[in-house]
C-alpha cells in the first residue's frame, strides 16, 4: 500500500462493524499474544484490515477476531495472514530467532538490553560486518515521516539552504518502474514496490553524495531498506500530530480520509503507532505541530547544519 492509499482511502476501513470486542475471561494468553503481533505488523506496513483480510483470503471478521485474541486459527490461516502481512510464518509466530545456535546466543546476549544499548550494538555490528562508516553520511539528508508530515515541502526548501540537489523518492520509484506508484501496487503488488524503493534508494546513494531526499512514509516497512538509509544519510524524522498529518492530507485536495473521519483517525494513528518506533531511529526529530512552513524550516535547517557539523563524530 503507497502512502497516499495509507493517508486516504485505506484509512477509512478498521474493523467489521459486526465483530465485538471479547470480554477478558474469553482470552487466551497465547491467542492475545499472537493478535497483538498482527495488529502491530499490519500497523509498521500501513495495511487496514479490511486490505489484510482481502489479500488473505479470509473474512475481515475472522481477522478482527484472530486481532482481538479470540480467533482460533489454523496454522493454513497464519500462513495466509503471514503472506498478506509479508512476513515469514516464524515471525508472526514471534520467534524467528532460533534458527541456528548463533541466533540464539545472539538473541541471549541482546535480551533486556535498554534501546540506547541496542542502538550502539546495531552500530557496532554495522561497522563490524560492512566496514566503516560512510563518509558522505552527513552530507546526504534524508527526510521520513508519513504524508502531511512537509517532506515535500520542506525538502526542497532544505536543498536550497544547503545548495544540494532535491530527489522525491517516490518520483525515482516511478521512473525506474516506467508506471506510476499506484500502478506498480496495484499491477505488481506491495512486494514489487518494495524491491523498486530499495533499486531506487541504491542508486540515488550511488550517483549522490550530497542530496537531500524526500522519502515514501512506509519506507520503514523494510527493515533492510531503512537500515540502508540510516547507514547512508542524516535522517531527519518530521514529526506531525496526526490531526495535523489529517488536515494537511485534506488540504492538498484529498478529501477522501474525510468519508468517514473518525475511522480515518484511528487507522491514522495506529500507522504512527506502528511506525513510530523507526522513525525515532532518525538522527534528528523535527515536530512540525502547530509550526508555519517556515518556522519548521528554521528549525530543520537548523538542526541539519548542526549534525553536518559533527563531521564524522557518532551521536552515541
Amino acid at each position: 500500500m503507497n502512502e497516499r492509499q495509507e493517508a486516504g482511502a485505506g484509512l477509512s476501513t478498521t474493523a467489521s462493524p459486526q465483530a465485538a470486542a471479547p470480554t477478558d475471561e474469553a482470552k487466551n494468553p497465547l491467542l492475545v499474544a499472537l493478535g497483538e503481533r498482527v495488529r502491530k505488523l499490519r500497523a509498521q506496513r500501513g495495511l487496514t484490515r479490511k486490505a489484510v483480510a482481502l489479500a488473505a483470503g479470509i473474512s475481515e471478521r475472522h481477522l478482527a477476531n484472530l486481532e482481538y485474541g479470540t480467533g482460533n486459527a489454523s496454522i493454513l490461516v497464519l500462513q495466509q495472514v503471514a503472506g498478506a502481512l509479508h512476513c515469514s510464518l516464524a515471525e508472526l509466530q514471534g520467534d524467528f530467532t532460533t534458527r541456528s545456535p548463533e541466533w540464539l546466543l545472539i538473541r541471549e546476549l541482546l535480551e533486556h538490553r535498554s534501546e540506547p544499548q541496542l542502538r550502539r550494538a546495531r552500530l557496532a555490528l554495522h561497522a563490524l560486518l560492512n566496514g566503516a562508516n560512510d563518509p558522505a553520511k552527513h552530507s546526504r539528508i534524508a527526510l521520513v515521516g508519513l504524508r502531511g508530515a512537509g517532506k515535500s515541502t520542506l525538502g526542497p526548501l532544505l536543498a536550497r539552504a544547503l545548495d544540494m540537489p532535491f530527489i522525491e523518492l517516490s518520483h525515482a520509484i516511478e521512473s525506474l518502474a516506467g508506471c506510476s506508484v499506484r500502478e506498480i501496487h496495484n499491477l505488481y503488488g506491495t512486494m514489487a514496490y518494495r524491491r523498486h524503493e530499495r533499486r531506487a534508494l541504491e542508486e540515488t546513494l550511488q550517483i549522490h553524495s550530497e542530496v537531500v531526499i524526500a522519502t515514501p512514509g512506509g519506507i520503514v516497512s523494510d527493515p533492510a531498506t531503512f537500515q540502508q538509509l540510516l547507514a547512508h544519510c542524516t535522517t531527519v524524522w518530521l514529526r506531525a500530530a496526526p490531526e495535523e498529518h489529517m488536515g494537511r492530507v485534506v488540504a492538498q485536495g484529498d478529501m477522501r480520509p474525510m468519508a468517514d473521519s473518525q475511522e480515518a483517525m484511528d487507522d491514522l494513528r495506529r500507522i504512527l503507532d506502528g511506525r513510530a518506533a523507526f522513525y525515532s531511529k532518525a538522527d534528528i526529530t523535527i515536530d512540525t505541530s502547530g509550526q508555519t512552513p517556515d518556522q519548521s524550516l528554521q528549525a530543520l535547517v537548523s538542526g541539519v547544519r548542526k549534525a553536518m557539523g559533527m563531521g564524522s563524530s557518532s551521536r552515541d
